[in-house]
């Protein structure tokens, strides 16, 4: 029997592949793909066109994999590897100084290092499509490590002014938070922002061991990711008529990634719940 999370988490994963693929394929050549070749001194073997086809071609690659996946549960092995190896190219490159902000203790740049962490999520699916026997905590884990580790990183620097001013205008943009900065200052909204996230980092981890905050856990961290997609309609540069995404658009696409995680991380911790009420309910009787 097919888990029931199994066929969402392979149409958003897809969706978004397919999407970056195709715009990876019309944008051309751009400023992400060379600091990856670039830090593995590579960017002279080839013209840059040839990595920005075999990039487009990869997430092609894995999205008709994913699409496969959903009825052929034998591709799955497939698609697990094929992300794991499309995650460790640029999380690799995390290890070039271009990728942090030294001044500020080492956050990852706006752009460039927040998109690339955002690749654990991938590392973490292939992982998980492979490794079907885990524990439910250790498949919970590996699950929620991507998203703990964007809330705490992306959403620590809500608190700094630079920050706080590159969100600026996807925020405005936002029908569903614009009203913010009609209440307060724009560092006070991603302080705000940034209180959010540590919260939902909070609820996910305690309800790896309080199962009963697995619904709040879920929906608050979800809505981070879904709030995000909504910028792709309300922030006008996300989309392009020519390219379909722009490289914010990329950014922003990627948050999907961490939907399908929260799809694996319930999906393993939602059989423990009926249980932990069952024994609070035979230690009441005694």
């Amino acid at each position: 029997m097919k888990p029931r999370h199994m066929t969402p988490a392979l149409l958003l994963l897809g969706f978004s592949t397919l999407l970056l693929g195709l715009s990876i394929l019309l944008l051309g050549p751009h400023k992400h793909i060379a600091l990856t070749t670039d830090f593995y001194l590579i960017s002279d073997l080839f013209p840059a066109k040839v990595f920005n086809l075999l990039a487009a071609l990869a997430f092609i690659f894995s999205a008709i994999l994913a699409f496969l996946s959903i009825k052929q549960s034998n591709f799955r092995p497939i698609l697990a590897y094929v992300l794991i190896a499309i995650s460790l190219v640029p999380l690799g490159s995390l290890l070039s100084d271009t990728m942090w902000i030294a001044s500020m203790g080492g956050f990852p740049v706006i752009g460039s290092g927040q998109g690339v962490i955002k690749y654990f999520a991938l590392l973490s699916i292939g992982i998980l499509l492979i490794k079907r026997t885990l524990s439910p905590l250790l498949s919970a884990w590996i699950s929620i490590i991507p998203v703990l580790l964007v809330l705490l990183w992306i959403g620590g620097m809500k608190f700094t002014l630079l920050e706080a001013q590159g969100i600026a205008a996807l925020v405005k943009s936002s029908p569903l938070m614009s009203w913010l900065y009609d209440v307060f200052s724009i560092q006070t909204t991603s302080n705000i922002i940034g209180v959010y996230d540590l919260i939902a980092v909070l609820l996910l981890i305690l309800a790896m061991y309080y199962p009963k905050l697995i619904y709040p856990a879920v929906l608050m961290s979800g809505m981070v990711f879904v709030v995000t997609q909504s910028f792709l309609l309300s922030f006008s540069a996300a989309l392009s008529s020519e390219t379909l995404l722009s490289t914010t658009g990329h950014f922003l696409i990627k948050d999907l990634w961490f939907l399908v995680c929260l799809f694996f991380y319930y999906a393993a911790l939602k059989p423990l719940a009926p249980i932990a009420t069952l024994a609070k309910g035979r230690t009441s009787d005694k």
